[in-house]
């Protein structure tokens, strides 16, 4: 029987609302007590019958050192129980709860909303300008407790690094996404059944990692402007913005997959492999109806193609689709990838340091092969590949420890393309047989 919640006036208050009101695109966060923040369980397969299940053998982006900008912060806010919540970490009173309040909102106003604008923004150098600006409000020694509490925030309950090795292949069913690829992957019973092309949050806004549900869906999302001075443009406060409007940034369905993000529709085919939303997985209108029938099967609910198109025509009508059963969202951020006889190395896009050649050997080492027994030819691609994609969005050098060599943080500009090769692809005939499956019945516009 199918479980359908109508409401003729559901909306919801983007937690990146400010930068919507000046993008028009963006998502909403789920309340950080929400259910949907909950770990689920790990159960992956290696692919290979040598692979180093320990943790030295493990390449991960742990959320211990994920980065936190002004624009997240400011969503964070958004949620009234965060405020409290931060004090109290952070042992913050209340002028400097506010201070920072005002100053993150105020980081985001700042930034431009136009495409064709270029800058060397970057995730690294955003984070580095949120540390500055949260010390000069509070100290060094608070600044630090509230950044590692909004950065526990951020990854959720199941934000810690993943228990297995690189490129592990489910053997459940499950949702994969992995931002460097601009990759979203559905599983069933430890299969790859369906790929999706993505696009994934901008530098300031990145992608967290970890594991996640998805307990939802909701159909023709609306979104109404608070009563607040940085609403602006052609929406105005409290003025419902309807789905299937132009201005409405989610497109015809939204799915929540805990704090801050969603994987929600609205997105151009131009956008998809490339930054689109503040911190959310976007997809096509065609893309996101197609996904939502894959979950609701997933989850065990009574969806089908029909009641898809119905919702469509009833665009006034909000409905949330409740699954039976929560449907796992594994967030990853794996530039490093192996795939039957290939090496694929993505770019850094959010300058986390990871293509470096011992993260590189611990991935050849998880399937069997040892760097040091490859051809020359081999390890020299390899090598020229890892510096290629040593870079971030805007082709500036990444160190290893995640640090971008010329961050500009004078410009107040979101990027939003990403310059040059996204990846490199080197074939390794030791590798033929192993690895993580390439794309299946892939899906991109």
């Amino acid at each position: 029987m199918k479980q359908f919640n109508t409401s003729s006036n559901r909306h919801f208050v983007a937690a990146f609302a400010g930068a919507i009101a000046v993008f028009t695109i963006g998502c909403q966060t789920t309340p950080l007590n929400s259910p949907q923040n909950t770990a689920v369980n790990s159960n992956f397969n290696s692919n290979t019958s040598n692979a180093a299940n320990t943790s030295s053998n493990t390449v991960s982006v742990e959320a211990g050192n994920f980065p936190v900008t002004m624009p997240v912060v400011d969503a964070m806010f958004a949620d009234e129980s965060f405020r409290d919540a931060a004090k109290a970490a952070a042992q913050l009173n209340d002028e400097e709860a506010d201070k920072i309040r005002d100053a993150a909102r105020n980081a985001v106003l700042q930034m431009s909303g136009d495409p064709n604008d270029d800058d060397n923004r970057s995730t690294s150098a955003s984070a580095e300008h949120a540390q500055r600006e949260i010390e000069k409000i509070v100290g060094a020694q608070k600044a630090s407790k509230f950044i590692d509490f909004v950065r526990s925030r951020w990854a959720g309950e199941g934000g810690a690094s993943l228990a297995a090795p690189p490129n592990s292949v489910p053997t459940d069913s499950r949702i994969v996404v992995n931002s460097p690829a601009y990759r979203m992957d559905v599983f069933k019973d430890g299969q790859l059944v369906k790929t999706y092309k993505v696009g994934i949050g901008y530098p300031e806004f990145p992608l967290p990692i970890g594991l996640r549900q998805a307990k939802e869906i909701i159909f023709n999302p609306t979104w109404t402007p608070p009563d607040e001075p940085w609403v602006k443009g052609k929406v105005q406060p409290g003025k419902t913005v309807e789905a299937g409007s132009k201005l409405n940034p989610l497109g015809p369905i939204k799915i929540p997959i805990g704090l801050p993000s969603l994987v929600h529709g609205g997105k151009d085919p131009s956008r998809l492999g490339t930054f689109a939303s503040h911190g959310c997985v976007g997809l096509t209108n065609s893309m996101i109806q197609d996904f939502a029938l894959e979950l609701s099967s997933m989850g065990g609910a009574q969806l089908t193609s029909a009641d898809v198109k119905n919702f469509e025509k009833e665009k006034t009508e909000t409905k949330n689709i409740k699954l039976n059963s929560p449907v796992p969202i594994e967030l990853r951020y794996e530039t490093i990838v192996v795939t039957d006889g290939k090496v694929t190395i993505y770019r850094d896009v959010y300058e986390r340091g990871t293509n470096t050649e011992e993260n590189l050997r611990k991935v050849l080492s998880t399937f069997g092969v040892q760097f040091d027994q490859l051809s020359e030819n081999e390890q020299r691609s390899l090598k020229d590949a890892l510096t290629r994609m040593a870079v971030d969005a805007r082709g500036n050098i990444v160190t290893d420890d995640g640090n971008n060599n010329s961050a500009n943080m004078k410009a107040k500009k979101v990027t939003r393309n990403v310059k040059g090769a996204k990846d490199v692809v080197v074939e390794i005939a030791a590798l033929r047989g192993k690895g993580y499956p390439d794309p299946v019945a892939l899906m991109q516009k």
